[in-house]
C-alpha cells in the first residue's frame, strides 16, 4: 500500500500534546495491521478501555467500532433507530466484539447525557470518543442555503462534537487520560461546491481539535482529527451514485479517478488504521518502530 493511494483515499491531520507524529510512523502501523496480517501486538492492546462512536450502526462509525473492538476495546455505539443499533450489535457480538448498543440523537442533549450514564453504568468507564455523527441536509449553491440548513449542521456537526466532548473529559480524567477524536472530512481542506454548508462545519472541526488538544493534554489527554476522502457508504451515496457528481468531484478534490467499489474495505482499513494510531499508547509505537 503506497502513501500516493493512501492520500488520494484520506487526508489526515494530528494535533496531539506530544511530539509530532511522523506520517512514516502511521503508515508503518498500517501495513503491519491491514498489509501484513492482522497480528496480536501487545503494547498496542485495547483490553480494559471503552470507547463511544456516535452514529455507529454502519459506515465510517461501524468500521471504527470493529477495528476498536478487536483490538480489544468494549465498545459502545449508538444510532437514532434501535433497529439499526440491534442489527449492529448483533454483527459485532458475532465477530467476539465487546459491544453495548443504545439509540442515541447526540443533537439532543438528553439523549448525550443518557448514552455517557449508561456507558458509565454498564461499562464503568470511558476512555475513548470517536464523535463521527454528522448531517447534511443541504446540496447545492451555499447562498441558498437557509438559516434552518445553517442550525441544523453547526448543531449535529460542530456543537455536539463540543458537548459529547465536555461531557466524558471528566470520566477520562477519572481514568488516568484518554483520546478523543472528531471526524471531519477532505471538504475541511478542499471545500465541495454543492455541500457548502456541511464543508464549513467540518472545516470547524479542526478548529476545535487544536483549540482542545493544548487544554485536554494537561489530562493526559489526546484530540485528534481525521479527515477522509469520499468513502462509498449511505450517507455520502449522493457524491457517487451520479456520475456528473463524481465527475465534478474529481475536477474539485483534483483526482484523477474515483475509486472503485470494489476499494471499499481497502478504504475503511486505511481509515480505521489512523483512528486506531491516534489511540494507542505512541510512546511505546515509537519504540516498536512499527
Amino acid at each position: 500500500m503506497t502513501s500516493a493511494l493512501v492520500s488520494q483515499y484520506l487526508h489526515k491531520k494530528v494535533t496531539t500534546s506530544y511530539s509530532q507524529v511522523t506520517m512514516r510512523s502511521a503508515f508503518r502501523f498500517l501495513k503491519m495491521n491491514f498489509v501484513s496480517g492482522q497480528r496480536s501486538v501487545s503494547h498496542s492492546s485495547l483490553t480494559g478501555k471503552v470507547a463511544i462512536v456516535t452514529a455507529s450502526t454502519d459506515g465510517i462509525g461501524l468500521a471504527t467500532a470493529q477495528a476498536l473492538g478487536k483490538r480489544g476495546a468494549h465498545v459502545v455505539v449508538s444510532s437514532r433507530r434501535q433497529a439499526n443499533v440491534d442489527k449492529a450489535v448483533a454483527l459485532l457480538q458475532s465477530q467476539s466484539i465487546k459491544v453495548t448498543g443504545t439509540t442515541c440523537n447526540v443533537g439532543s442533549g438528553e439523549d448525550r447525557e443518557k448514552l455517557v450514564r449508561m456507558t458509565l453504568d454498564q461499562c464503568g468507564g470511558i476512555d475513548i470518543l470517536v464523535s463521527n455523527a454528522a448531517v447534511n441536509p443541504f446540496f447545492g449553491n451555499i447562498m441558498d442555503s437557509t438559516e434552518d440548513v445553517w442550525d441544523k449542521i453547526l448543531s449535529v456537526n460542530v456543537k455536539s462534537s463540543f458537548l459529547m466532548t465536555k461531557l466524558v473529559v471528566p470520566h477520562m480524567e477519572k481514568r488516568g487520560g484518554g483520546n478523543v477524536i472528531f471526524v471531519s472530512s477532505v471538504g475541511a481542506y478542499q471545500p465541495m461546491q454543492a455541500l457548502g454548508p456541511y464543508c464549513v462545519s467540518k472545516t470547524a472541526l479542526l478548529g476545535l481539535t487544536r483549540a482542545l488538544a493544548p487544554e485536554l493534554a494537561q489530562s493526559n489527554i489526546r484530540v485528534n482529527c481525521v479527515a477522509p476522502g469520499v468513502i462509498k457508504t449511505r450517507f455520502s451515496s449522493a457524491l457517487w451514485k451520479n456520475e456528473d457528481v463524481v465527475e465534478e468531484l474529481k475536477k474539485q478534490l483534483s483526482i484523477k479517478r474515483y475509486p472503485p467499489l470494489m476499494k471499499l474495505v481497502m478504504e475503511f482499513h486505511v481509515l480505521t488504521a489512523f483512528v486506531l494510531f491516534s489511540v494507542l499508547d505512541l510512546e511505546n509505537l515509537r519504540k516498536s518502530e512499527v
